[in-house]
């Protein structure tokens, strides 16, 4: 089993992706992931995150790849910290 130094150090060379997930009310989940396809079919199955969970059905409305796992990190909590307006703004300008 890898130590903890040794697990961040695997953490930072993989590429790492914020995405997005609307709920059926409208309200929108973000999250980070190596693997978005992986992490979207777990919140489905009603294993990813809590907040998901009966929230359903999910469409994954956003995903960006980042960089490395404290970049990932970074944009979440930025994006999370975004008022419910600036983040469909921010998914807007992103598409285009």
């Amino acid at each position: 089993m890898p130590t903890e130094s040794e697990a961040e150090k695997i953490n930072e060379t993989k590429t790492w992706f914020l995405y997005m997930v609307r709920c059926h009310s409208g309200q929108l989940y973000t999250g980070i992931t190596t693997d978005v396809a992986r992490r979207f079919a777990a919140h489905e199955a009603g294993k990813g995150a809590k907040f998901l969970r009966g929230k359903g059905p999910l469409a994954l409305q956003f995903q960006m790849q980042v960089g490395s796992h404290s970049e990932a990190l970074k944009k979440e909590v930025q994006i999370k910290k975004l008022s419910k307006a600036a983040k469909e703004q921010f998914i807007l300008e992103q598409s285009i």
